[in-house]
């Protein structure tokens, strides 16, 4: 059978327009030279942007899912959902073998210790469940975009707010110590809210393990 040119460039034209349709998703392209966002305050027209587009830094989205204290999903126009995780911040683990009291200056290596950071991971997670869940919400990247497990690095505002800021703020969380633009402002908030002894920094030497539990939470599912 005989295949006319013109029909071959027409099946060629359809392959192409149908790959570049697979290629690439919600969240920004991989590629750590790509430009970030400004991280100092959300974009005006953040709506305007195209999360496909590796030159675009951020996007509005909304929060489908909390993991955790400093990870959430996101779910874009588009319909497709990523994960993000908070840029410069880090909670506590709530899980007894993954509980690190060394990344918690002040925090000792002990029984009482470790119960303390897990108690106040639950505590993290549910805040961020209480604020971030069903919220629509402005991912600014940052960084190198994604990290070591391919989540997106990335601020959230929420109605305006830095919500990494807060949770430092808040003392639900430590300075995640890389460099982004806002390094100096986030170990500012987190020097206050330790010299504040306020939240994770409320750690009493004399606590044992059973009352530093005592403001577990339960982690939302």
């Amino acid at each position: 059978m005989r295949v006319r040119p013109r029909l071959v460039a027409v099946i060629g034209v359809v392959a192409v327009v149908a790959l570049s349709g697979c290629a690439g998703g919600p969240g920004p392209a991989t590629d750590g030279d790509s430009p970030t966002g400004d991280l100092n305050s959300p974009p005006t027209d953040p709506a305007g942007v195209d999360p496909g587009d590796p030159d675009d830094t951020a996007w509005t989205g909304t929060v489908v899912r909390v993991v955790d204290g400093d990870t959430v999903e996101v779910e874009f126009p588009n319909g497709e959902v990523d994960t993000v995780r908070l840029l410069g911040v880090d909670t506590p683990e709530t899980s007894a073998d993954v509980t690190s009291p060394g990344e918690f200056e002040g925090i000792p290596n002990t029984d009482a210790g470790r119960a303390h950071l897990r108690a106040w991971g639950g505590e993290a997670a549910a805040f961020a469940e209480s604020e971030l869940a069903g919220e629509e919400v402005t991912v600014v990247a940052g960084g190198d975009r994604r990290g070591g497990y391919g989540r997106l690095l990335a601020v959230l505002y929420v109605n305006g707010e830095d919500f990494n800021e807060r949770l430092l703020t808040e003392g639900y969380a430590r300075l995640y110590d890389t460099e982004f633009a806002l390094r100096d402002a986030y170990a500012a908030a987190e020097a206050d809210a330790r010299e504040r002894g306020v939240g994770l920094w409320a750690f009493d030497e004399s606590d044992s393990p059973a009352d530093a539990g005592a403001v577990d939470a339960p982690v939302p599912a």
